[in-house]
């Protein structure tokens, strides 16, 4: 590690290494702490949850202290960190029972027939908060896609539906940009295994995601054609005006809604949904938010207590809506909102701005 840094900072380097093997933990965290926040969306991407990805990186870094005297520093401290946060998600993939689906709960709502039933019932979005905390580090010359990319719904919900090793083997390869013969060393394997477990991954990946060019690309975050929909959005969802929620989606729009297995493809089938809850009286004010790159909301009920509905992450397509998650109300404390508003203010406008 101290060949990798220069100057003062290698001195340093090799003291608090030095300290951290004979057992000093305020070294240890000096060391480890930089890398914290990646591998904790490192392991969101093999596990699709935010509460299993930090229960895998706790148990990381309790691997990582108690075996840190037989750290040799022959691969970096970066490195061996992955190897041991991929191998305890490799674990909890394999063994881990996963969240179940869960039953539709809705009073006075009878959802129309879905399209399918989804596969991924435990997936959670992730907060851009702990986006925001990891270090822009170039990837490998071997990393495939941009990190928005890696981090989007879709692509994390289709990474659960492959196999465990054919995740950690692309995760490392082509959003990471490890070499080859790296992620064989840090899965155990050899390098011609690694090159056929992601020639799998791939072909995988591509069956579950849109091919390139097939949809518009989303507006720039924080741009004013992001602000633009989803304003448009909040206006027609907070009113219940389904003309104007026709207009914002597009024709294969798709509604998700883990745990609860039902997904929704096409507008026709998204508009009826909606409608649906609009016509039992259900009423909704929005708080934004950001959840995995894209447009979030912390959904409250319009009753009395004002009680959390759950929040919803939009996939905009180009100036439209092409997919709408919504997960339940246990999800609003991820992002540091709570289980309730404040109550309306006099005039019946919200006490707060969406």
């Amino acid at each position: 590690m101290a060949g990798r840094v220069a100057g003062g900072d290698a001195v340093v380097a090799v003291d608090l290494l030095s300290r951290a093997r004979a057992g000093d933990g305020a070294a240890f965290t000096a060391l480890t702490e930089p890398y914290r926040r990646e591998l904790q969306v490192h392991c969101y991407r093999m596990l699709g949850s935010v509460h299993d990805a930090e229960d895998a990186l706790q148990e990381t870094l309790l691997a990582a202290w108690r075996g840190f005297a037989a750290f040799e520093g022959r691969a970096s401290l970066r490195t061996w960190l992955y190897r041991i946060a991929t191998n305890r998600c490799l674990n909890a993939r394999r063994s881990a029972s996963r969240r179940p689906a869960a039953a539709w709960d809705v009073p006075g709502v009878e959802p129309p027939e879905p399209t399918r039933l989804g596969e991924v019932t435990w997936l959670e979005p992730l907060p851009d908060a702990l986006l925001d905390g990891v270090p822009d580090r170039k990837p490998g010359p071997e990393a495939r896609y941009e990190r928005a990319e890696t981090v989007s719904l879709a692509f994390v919900t289709a990474l659960q539906t492959l196999p465990p090793r054919q995740v950690a083997v692309l995760v490392l390869r082509d959003v990471l940009g490890f070499r080859a013969d790296e992620v064989a060393e840090m899965v155990d394997s050899t390098v011609d295994a690694v090159k056929s477990a992601l020639k799998r991954a791939r072909a995988g990946l591509r069956s579950r995601l849109p091919a390139p060019g097939e949809h518009e690309p989303p507006p720039a975050p924080g741009s004013p054609a992001e602000a633009a929909t989803v304003a448009a959005f909040v206006r027609a969802w907070e009113s219940a005006d389904l003309d104007a929620l026709v207009d914002l989606l597009t024709e294969d729009v798709f509604l998700a809604m883990p745990p609860v297995p039902f997904e929704y493809r096409g507008r026709d089938l998204a508009i009826r949904f909606c409608d649906g809850l609009f016509r039992a009286g259900r009423r909704f004010d929005l708080v934004p938010a950001r959840a995995n790159g894209q447009p979030a909301f912390g959904a409250y009920l319009r009753t009395g207590d004002r009680r959390g509905a759950g929040v919803y992450v939009l996939t905009l397509t180009g100036a439209r809506i092409g997919a709408m998650t919504r997960f339940d109300e246990s999800a609003l404390r991820a992002f540091g909102l709570p289980p309730q508003l404040p109550g309306r203010s006099t005039s019946g406008a919200p006490a707060h701005e969406t």
